[in-house]
């Protein structure tokens, strides 16, 4: 059973690391980007490789023992990444909810960017996929799947 405060965690956490712009600030692997954020007795880890293509997970202990892990893929679908995409993905995920804490919100619209995310399951066992379009044409997908981890 997942801890009862671990949702209003997982959401500061992702606030406070790569969607507010933090640089990685360890080193996992080789090549690999990584963000944590701590707040006892909970610790968040956001570990990838890549960066225009990429591969992650997102993993939560709770005193010391994993609850919550969610890997992701992703890629851009453009040969280059258009200027204000990074800055308007960053500000989409500042918007994950409790009804939606995986990544952002089931849609959100800023200039010529719209953001898509669908969900299937709960926090504890989910999977879903997040899209971006520029002015109506897709230009970048990110698969996620997740929940509860037991020993």
């Amino acid at each position: 059973m997942l801890p009862a405060d671990l949702l209003d965690f997982l959401l500061k956490a992702k606030r406070n690391t790569y969607a507010s712009g933090k640089a990685p600030d360890l080193v996992s692997r080789p090549g690999s980007h990584d963000l944590s954020y701590e707040e006892a007795p909970f610790l968040y880890i956001d570990t990838y490789l890549g960066g225009f293509a990429f591969i992650g997970e997102e993993a939560v202990w709770y005193k010391g023992e994993p609850v919550w892990g969610m890997n992701y893929s992703g890629k851009m679908l453009l040969p280059e990444i258009p200027d204000g995409f990074s800055h308007f993905l960053k500000n989409a995920l500042l918007l994950g909810s409790l009804e939606m804490p995986q990544r952002g919100p089931a849609e959100y619209t800023q200039g010529i960017f719209q953001y898509r995310c669908v969900v299937s399951g709960d926090l504890d066992w989910f999977n879903g996929e997040e899209m971006i379009l520029q002015n109506r044409d897709l230009i970048y997908r990110l698969y996620f799947h997740g929940g509860e981890v037991i020993a």
